[in-house]
């Protein structure tokens, strides 16, 4: 967190999170103000306490576990479904189904993602899709909730530590609201993502192996992945609109980055989906690594998803053209 100076006539202030102050007279003072910046009062601290908490047991309790019992293949693979099932659900649902509509769904696939993308503890698809829908159509700017040019840390997770100020408005979901499944998540999105998250893994666990199984069950499983999960979903808010390239359009920070991609389901290639947000797809390419499109793909030929809506061919190259043409120019 930094601090910049206000310049005014004959006086300095210091810009905190809070807003501008003219700074004591006792440098003591200044010193302590320095150090107790942080504003208090817009803690989000249930937030707060299950980020970090979830975070200081994986780096932890989870290597202590390790250390002592060793590695059980059998909380790997739990590990790695419960990731896949939880990742698909946020990418391919929360994402690309209930925020962008970019086809549509039968009650199976709605029905699992809701579920399981409650697992992964970052919020009810209402909340999620609002929040995403603003990003969109404020990116870069104030009104967007994880704005990067406020900072990596901000975009990252600094948004979700403390309350966004002012509280933005709940007003951009309005087709969501009128669907009965996503109200019953959204109701009862803490119970799911307990039991879900937290619940499942545990007693997979001691039914493998007792209450030990179950320690590990909750650590690996339950702790571990929702961790892995949510930081490679708030990378793609800091990361990529901070490293990549721009091969659609500059008009925002927004990057492409197969890094990424290999980390989030096929989420890195963020400056297509900025400029083509309604395209099922965000790795275009066919040789780009975007498991969520393959994933809706085969579900089409299955004839649980439909009306997979795709950015004709031409736009696309229309839009490459016009970005090489600006850029020699």
């Amino acid at each position: 967190m930094r601090t910049a100076a206000a310049c005014t006539p004959g006086k300095r202030k210091t810009l905190f999170l809070d807003g501008p102050r003219e700074p004591a007279d006792d440098p003591a003072q200044n010193s302590c103000a320095l150090i107790f910046r942080i504003p208090i009062n817009r803690i989000n601290w249930t937030t707060s306490s299950f980020l970090i908490g979830t975070f200081v047991l994986t780096l932890t309790a989870v290597p202590l576990y390790l250390w002592h019992f060793g590695i059980d293949w059998f909380h790997v693979a739990v590990f790695a479904v419960l990731l896949a099932a939880t990742g698909f659900s946020v990418t391919l649902g929360y994402h690309r189904l209930f925020s962008h509509m970019t086809f549509r769904a039968k009650l199976p696939v709605r029905l699992f993602t809701l579920i399981f993308g409650a697992a992964a503890f970052e919020n009810s698809v209402l909340m999620w899709a609002s929040d995403h829908r603003r990003h969109h159509k404020h990116v870069d700017h104030d009104e967007d909730p994880y704005d990067i040019s406020k900072g990596f840390f901000h975009a990252h997770i600094g948004w979700l530590l403390f309350k966004l100020w002012p509280q933005p408005p709940f007003d951009n979901v309005a087709d969501l609201k009128k669907d009965p499944l996503v109200m019953w998540q959204h109701r009862h999105i803490h119970s799911l993502a307990v039991l879900v998250g937290f619940g499942l893994p545990t007693l997979t666990g001691f039914l493998w192996d007792g209450w030990l199984g179950a320690l590990g069950g909750f650590l690996i499983g339950g702790v571990a992945k929702v961790v892995v999960l949510q930081h490679g979903t708030f990378l793609i808010n800091s990361a990529c609109h901070t490293i990549g390239r721009r091969p659609y359009s500059t008009r925002c920070s927004a990057r492409d980055s197969f890094f990424m991609a290999l980390f989030t389901f096929g989420e890195g290639y963020h400056n297509y989906h900025h400029e083509f947000q309604h395209d099922y797809r965000n790795g275009v390419k066919p040789w780009q690594w975007d498991p969520t499109k393959w994933l809706i793909w085969i579900l089409s030929k299955l004839g649980l998803t439909s009306g997979l809506r795709r950015v004709p061919q031409e736009i696309i190259y229309s839009a490459q053209a016009r970005l090489r043409g600006s850029r020699k120019g």
